[in-house]
C-alpha cells in the first residue's frame, strides 16, 4: 500500500513541513550530483554509526543523520510521507513546537535502533555496530505516530497493488496501522539475524517517540471551524 494523499485540509501553510521537504532534498542532491563516492564519503561521514554513538563519539550524527538519503527512491519515499501526513501534525503542534517534536523523534529512533542492535545476536551485531544509518524516516515514523492519534479517521487515499492495481479509501488508525505492525514484524526478525538495509526498529522507536510526546504535551488537533452565513428571507 502507497499513499497518495491524505483527505484533511490544513488550516497554516505547512512552512517547516516544506522547510524539512526543501532541506532533505537540497543536502542529497548537493553530495550525489558530485558523484557516488562522494555520497558514500558522506554518509560514512554523516550517517550515525552505533559503535561511535555508544563510545560518546560523534554524537553531532544524530542530528545530520536526519537530512542524508542513501538514493533517490530512499528520498521520495521519505518526503512522500513527510509530505503527506506532516502538514497536519505542524498545525496541531505549532511551528517552533513541531520542530522540537520532530527533532526528538528522529532522536529517539536513533536511540531505539542502536539499542536494538545491542541486544541483537552476536553473529550480526558486530557488523550492524559499524553500519551507519541514514534518513529521515525515524522522525517521520514519529509524524506518523502522532497522526494517528490526532487524527485517526482521516482518510487517505491508498493505491494498493496485489493481483491487480485500484485505489482505496481507508482512516489513518487503520492505514498506519498496519504500517506499524509491519515494522514490528520485521523489527523481531532483524533481531534474529535477518539481514536488511531497514532499520525498522528506527522507526519503531521514532513512532513510539511521537505518540509519547502528544500524549505527555498535550497536544490536540485543530478544531474544525463551522461557518455560517445569514440568509435573508422574506416570509409572505
Amino acid at each position: 500500500m502507497f499513499p497518495l494523499y491524505d483527505e484533511n485540509r490544513s488550516y497554516t501553510t505547512p512552512i517547516i513541513t516544506y522547510f524539512l521537504i526543501i532541506a532533505n532534498v537540497a543536502v542529497f542532491f548537493f553530495f550525489f550530483l558530485q558523484g557516488m563516492s562522494t555520497l558514500e564519503a558522506a554518509i560514512q561521514t554523516l550517517g550515525v554509526i552505533p559503535l561511535y554513538i555508544m563510545k560518546g563519539k560523534r554524537l553531532w550524527t544524530l542530528l545530520t543523520s536526519m537530512f542524508m538519503h542513501a538514493d533517490i527512491l530512499h528520498l521520495a519515499g521519505n518526503m512522500l510521507y513527510l509530505y503527506i501526513f506532516g502538514d497536519n501534525v505542524e498545525d496541531a503542534f505549532g511551528k517552533f513546537k513541531y520542530i522540537i517534536f520532530y527533532l526528538l523523534c528522529g532522536f529517539g529512533a536513533s536511540f531505539i535502533h542502536i539499542s536494538s542492535i545491542a541486544i541483537s545476536l552476536p553473529s550480526i551485531r558486530e557488523l550492524n555496530l559499524q553500519i551507519p544509518a541514514v534518513g529521515a524516516s525515524g522522525a517521520i515514523s514519529g509524524v506518523l505516530g502522532a497522526y494517528m492519534i490526532l487524527y485517526p479517521h482521516a482518510r487517505i487515499k491508498t493505491l494498493v497493488i496485489s493481483w491487480f492495481i485500484t485505489i482505496v479509501t481507508i482512516p489513518a488508525y487503520y492505514y498506519i496501522g498496519i504500517w506499524f505492525i509491519y515494522q514490528f514484524i520485521m523489527g523481531i526478525y532483524s533481531l534474529t539475524g535477518l539481514f536488511s538495509n531497514v532499520a525498522f526498529w528506527a522507526h519503531i522507536g521514532g513512532f513510539l517517540t511521537g505518540v509519547v510526546i502528544v500524549k505527555v504535551w498535550k497536544i490536540k488537533p485543530k478544531r474544525r471551524r463551522l461557518v455560517y452565513y445569514y440568509i435573508p428571507v422574506e416570509y409572505y
